[in-house]
Formats: structure tokens, sequence, C-alpha cells
């Protein structure tokens, strides 16, 4: 009796030579577990640690987010990252959507890597699993870098500003980014190194943050002075997955389920443990009590920092660099954003500045510092890489990562600044004062909660209660008679 083609071993093209199904597990997992940090974890933490009234649109700009870097990036933007180079710095636009592109054995074509003589270095980055799994990850990575953005922007950025944003920032600005030092770009070919995204996604999101929000303008004044999370629980329970899916998140950089994706996700959780303490450790010196948003705040840091360099340094310099990372950003939110009138100006909303581009820049220049010569040589294509510790070539690597980091902060600065421009002759980038004024029922017609008192009233001529909604003019947005009532 025959079986169905998938499941006849290395007999079919369902199963091909080349697959290895323990590597392809592990990268699905690995995009799923990068896909939760967002849908749910960053969807549930932007809407509970935002104050009530913008719980609904925080959360929504998380999820509209995910949804259309999706289509973005099987459309055009997947090959401008990560296929046949345009540019030093940029892949040529084509969709990923046909079945003979998606399941054909992945291949990242620009990432051949050359001598100086122009001879082959390191053969170019082909993974033992179909395109469809290398598209699925790499998109997991795009959305979450937009979400990271929008963390900046929560409580006064117009939507449909957000909605025009979202698609030009992933195509003019994380596409570039990707390209240069992930998908064969002239960074890459140099030796510049993020292991899994410090450049690319959190020094990018953190600049392009605090960028946009100069340009968006601050929240209302009343938000700017008090501004609460409605639910510190349930942003505990978004914090978590986040803290859980970075085992994807760096784990899943190896392309393939490898002694070095081991190291990556040990190293992940004792960098992100440390920063926490020390992040704790400090708010109860400074302000003699422990912050739980603070703890939050150190444990984002310190898997930020560590991302660089996840599977490339040892467990001891994890620790430090989740010393740094607990402390460092701590300073500059603490201390340093009090004290500057620039970055008092501009209303970065959950500080992703301090979280994401400080902690990722520190995390770039440690592991500059800290790669070990060993575990390089399992990941890096650039042949006896070593940070500066090491000896050798490693201070010039401590140089390069510097550069690195410097161009990505000048793209991200200038491609932001241009797409907020362009973006703001269409469309308002801030909500009007009424709409600040109001919040989640006067953008959406929603509100995250439905308390007595707040959300429905009573109306003894209706012998119930009722939706505020139906108090507006719009009957589109009526709740039908007898649904929210309660006799």
């Amino acid at each position: 009796m025959s079986v169905p083609v998938a499941y006849q071993g290395n007999t079919s093209l369902a199963v091909a030579d080349w697959l290895n199904k323990g590597d392809n597990a592990w990268q699905m997992i690995s995009a799923t577990l990068v896909g939760l940090q967002s849908v749910p974890g960053l969807v549930i933490l932007y809407g509970s640690i935002v104050k009530k009234k913008w719980a609904v649109n925080s959360a929504f700009m998380a999820l509209y987010a995910f949804a259309a870097v999706w289509i973005c990036w099987v459309t055009w933007a997947y090959n401008m990252s990560f296929g046949e180079k345009l540019l030093p710095f940029w892949g040529k636009a084509k969709p990923a959507l046909g079945q003979k592109f998606l399941i054909k054995q992945a291949a990242l074509p620009a990432s051949t890597h050359y001598h100086k003589d122009g001879t082959v270095e390191t053969a170019m980055i082909e993974p033992y699993y179909p395109m469809a799994s290398m598209v699925y990850f790499q998109c997991m990575f795009a959305s979450i870098t937009l979400i990271l953005v929008a963390g900046s922007l929560l409580g006064r950025m117009n939507i449909k500003a957000w909605m025009l944003f979202v698609p030009l920032w992933l195509t003019f600005s994380y596409t570039i980014g990707a390209f240069s030092i992930w998908g064969g770009g002239f960074l890459f070919q140099w030796g510049v190194i993020d292991y899994s995204g410090g450049y690319v996604i959190h020094l990018s999101s953190g600049i392009a943050g605090l960028t946009a929000a100069y340009w968006v303008g601050p929240r209302s004044t009343k938000d700017r002075e008090r501004f609460p999370p409605n639910n510190v629980l349930l942003m505990l329970t978004g914090a978590g997955l986040l803290w859980m899916g970075w085992a994807g998140f760096n784990g899943g950089d190896p392309y393939s389920a490898n002694i070095d994706s081991s190291m990556a996700v040990l190293n992940t959780n004792i960098c992100a443990a440390t920063s926490l303490l020390v992040w704790t450790c400090l708010d109860v010196i400074y302000f003699k009590k422990p912050s739980v948003i603070g703890a939050v705040q150190g444990m984002i840091t310190g898997l930020v920092c560590i991302t660089p360099g996840a599977g490339l340094v040892q467990g001891w310099a994890a620790i430090v660099m989740g010393v740094l990372s607990g402390s460092i950003p701590w300073f500059t939110m603490m201390i340093v954003h009090k004290r500057s009138r620039i970055l008092q100006q501009v209303d970065d909303t959950l500080g992703v500045f301090h979280t994401h581009a400080v902690a990722g820049f520190l995390g770039g220049a440690t592991t500059g510092l800290f790669t070990e010569p060993t575990l390089a040589n399992l990941f890096l294509a650039v042949t006896n890489s070593r940070g500066g510790f090491y000896g050798g070539v490693g201070g010039y690597q401590f140089v390069k990562q510097i550069v690195g980091a410097l161009f990505v902060i000048g793209w991200n600065l200038v491609a932001t600044s241009i797409i907020c421009v362009v973006i703001r002759l269409l469309i308002p980038l801030r909500m009007p004062e009424e709409e600040l004024a109001i919040g989640d029922d006067a953008v959406h017609g929603e509100e995250a909660y439905a308390l007595w008192g707040d959300g429905e009233k009573y109306d003894a001529t209706r012998h119930g209660w009722y939706s505020s909604n139906d108090d507006t003019n719009h009957d589109s947005n009526k709740i039908p008679s007898g649904v929210t009532q309660m006799v």
C-alpha cells in the first residue's frame, strides 16, 4: 500500500536529500517563538503598560504592524533583505510567493565571503531546510522591529499615519540594515558582527523610534505628566512571553539546531537575569524601592545587549554584559534623560531609545570585545574573527563594530525623517487634540474594559446598562439593542 509522498522518506521531493528535519523543526519553532513575542507578547505588554485610555490603540498598533509586515515581506521585502545583490547595501526586490522558490533549499545568494584576492573564503549560506522556513523566520524579525518602533509613538500617533509608516520604513530602512549586515552586504563582507539583531533590529528600532517621536510630537501634557500602566500583571505576562520567546530569537539565528544555538540560548538567559537584578538593585539604592516596570526594562536591556553576541561569547562575558546592560541604560534613562534638554523635548513613550538603541549599541560594542575565537569559527563567515580581549585582530573588530553601529544610526536618522516628512504631506502624523483628550473611544470607538461607572452607563428609561458608544451620532458604532444590557 502506498502512502502520500510527504511521508516517503528520502524517496520524494517532499523529503529532499538536503532536508534536515531537526534543523527545519527548530527553525519553524524558533520563528514561532519570535512571533509569539509580538503576538500576543508585545500586544499584551503595550496594551497593559500604557494608560487605560490608550490600551486598545497601543495593542492595535502592534497587531497592525505584524499583519502589514507579513504581506510586504512576501511580496517584495524578503528578497530586498536576503536576495540577490542590487547595491552594496540592498537586495533586488521580488516576491517570495511561488512554490518553485519556496520549496527549494534555503540560500542567501549574496552571502558568499571572499578573501581580498577574490578567492572564496566561506561559501554561501545554505541551511538544510526550504526557503519557506527562512522566509517565515526572517519575517518574524522584521515584524517585531516595527512593533518596537511603535513603542516610542504610543499615545498620540495618528493610526492612519502609522498604517503608511509601517510599509515605508520596512522597505527603506529595515531591508537596508538586514541586507548590509546579514544578507551579504558590505558590512557583512567587512566582518561586522551582529549575531541576532542587536544592530539590525534593536539599534535601528531605538533610533527610528526616537526620530519618529520627534516628528510626530509629544503626547498631551496631561498624559506626559501621568501615564500609569493600566494592568501591571498583564504587563508582566507580556514581558514573560518576550523573555521566553527570545530562545527562538537568538537560538534560531545559527540557522541550525547545533551547539552554537545552545550556547546562544544559555547566554541569553544569563545576561537577561543579570541585567534585571542589577537594574532592580539600582532602583532600590537610588529610589528606595524596587520597581516592577524597572525590572521589565532591565530584563529587556539584558536581552537586547546579549543579542549581537549571543552565540559568540562565554558565560562569564554574558554576566559582564548583563551588569553593563542593567546599569548603563538605567543611567541614561534615569539620570541623563532627566538632565538632557534634547531628550526631554522628544517624547519617547516607552523609552525605546534607552532600552533598545543604547542597549543594542552596548551589545554590539561588547561583542567586539568578548567574541571568543572558537565560538566565532562556528558561526562567522570571516575566519579567525575574535574580540579585542583575545588579541590579534580583535582590536580591529571593535572598530568594525563601532563603524557598523554608526552606519545603522545614520541611515535610520535620515530615512526615518524622510519617511515622516513624506507622510506628513499626506496625513497628519499626530492625532487631533480632541482624540488625544479622549483616547481609544474617540480613535476606535472601543475601550479596553467595561467596568462599572467606566465605559457603561445606567439609564432607568432603558431598564439597564448600555454602552457609552450609544451616545455617539454614528449609527455604525452602536451596539445592537440587548447585547450589552443587563436588566
